[in-house]
């Protein structure tokens, strides 16, 4: 028989096993936690410095002093006062103060703009009959060396039965500016292209379109102009795509109106651009979703290369080709370098490019 005293003493020996679990997660959540608000502190401070530097402020040494000290003052703040949530909490009133000035930074047509960006575009809308002025063409002898053009342009809403999605190649295949073109009766063509209003001597940069630098610029324009400028003189030479859409005639035609409302809207009160909110190609889903159109925010939209492949996959395109024989069949460069200044170019670049049928709304909606 085993004696009974030793049993409390050899059940105190037993091990109880992860005693110390609890604290030791306690511990890892709490050093996770810290480094969150570390990561979120320094992408925090991070923006507010590039906000600031490429703010309205005065001279870019003043800017860049204001930049230089908020982010060094952040940095000795953390490192040198004591109570760590008071400090936290101080620079969140600071960075919520920083974010309020930003967003009042107003944005202003008055400006001293490159010549291919200093006229405004606007619409009148009577009935059936819209009349856009300052229907850009210009004259161009090389990107950069043109003589300003701009006419006005009537037409008529029941004449209009095409439109056409543009994806525009410089570099890599993921990136395109896109742009949208309206056809009326197979003969006038209005195309639309959404870009940044530079001022004199101001080149485009992707950071500064995060920051409030560039006005949204709806061009209007002659497809001479805004199609030819990238095929025929730039350099190095851009490829555009043409792809002709089958959205049905009640969708076109509600489309190019929010177009005309926006270019009117932006010559009343202008607003910026940014590089990932606001941009050619978040412009065309938003106009494209003010009609209930199928289109969503996502990758292929981020990365605008993709975002003609994305349409077909929506079936706005015509489907009974593969896509990447639509696609050969709507590089119009060699197309747009034979057509020239024609009075017809608009017609020549769209030889040899299937035509669908518009779909019916009842067609459209069973696609949803």
């Amino acid at each position: 028989m085993s004696n009974p005293s030793t049993a409390p003493e050899e059940a105190q020996t037993i091990p109880t096993g992860g005693s110390g679990a609890p604290g030791f997660l306690r511990r890892a959540g709490r050093v996770i936690g810290i480094c969150l608000l570390a990561l979120v502190v320094l992408i925090a401070t991070a923006w507010g410095a590039l906000a600031i530097y490429y703010s309205n402020l005065p001279g870019e040494t003043l800017r860049t002093i204001a930049a230089a000290a908020f982010s060094l003052g952040t940095a000795a703040a953390f490192i040198f006062l004591k109570r760590r949530w008071r400090t936290l909490a101080i620079f969140a009133c600071v960075f919520g103060m920083l974010i309020v000035w930003y967003f009042l930074i107003p944005a202003s047509n008055d400006r001293d703009w490159q010549p291919d960006v200093a006229v405004l575009a606007t619409a009148d809308i009577n009935g059936n009959q819209v009349t856009i002025h300052n229907v850009r063409n210009l004259d161009y002898k090389t990107e950069t060396d043109f003589t300003p053009r701009y006419y006005d342009k009537t037409l008529n809403l029941d004449d209009l039965n095409s439109v056409d999605f543009i994806n525009v190649y410089w570099g890599s295949p993921a990136i395109a500016h896109v742009m949208v073109s309206f056809g009326f009766a197979g003969k006038d063509y209005v195309c639309m292209s959404i870009e940044t209003r530079k001022e004199k001597g101001e080149g485009y940069s992707t950071i500064k379109g995060f920051f409030r630098q560039f006005e949204v610029y709806n061009v209007v324009a002659d497809e001479r102009d805004l199609i030819r400028v990238r095929t025929n003189y730039r350099n190095p030479m851009e490829d555009v795509y043409v792809y002709r859409t089958r959205m049905p005639i009640e969708n076109q035609r509600k489309l190019f109106l929010d177009y005309l409302r926006e270019v009117n809207e932006l010559a009343r009160k202008p607003e910026w651009y940014n590089t990932v909110t606001d941009n050619c190609t978040t412009g065309v889903l938003r106009h494209i979703q003010s009609y209930g159109g199928r289109a969503k925010y996502n990758w292929k939209i981020l990365l605008s290369g993709y975002s003609g492949e994305y349409a077909y996959e929506l079936k706005a395109f015509d489907t009974g080709l593969p896509f990447e024989e639509l696609r050969r069949l709507g590089h119009v460069n060699e197309r747009a370098h034979a057509a020239g200044d024609a009075e017809n170019f608009s017609q020549k670049i769209r030889e040899g490019m299937p035509m669908p049928t518009p779909l019916s709304m009842e067609a459209f909606r069973k696609h949803d």
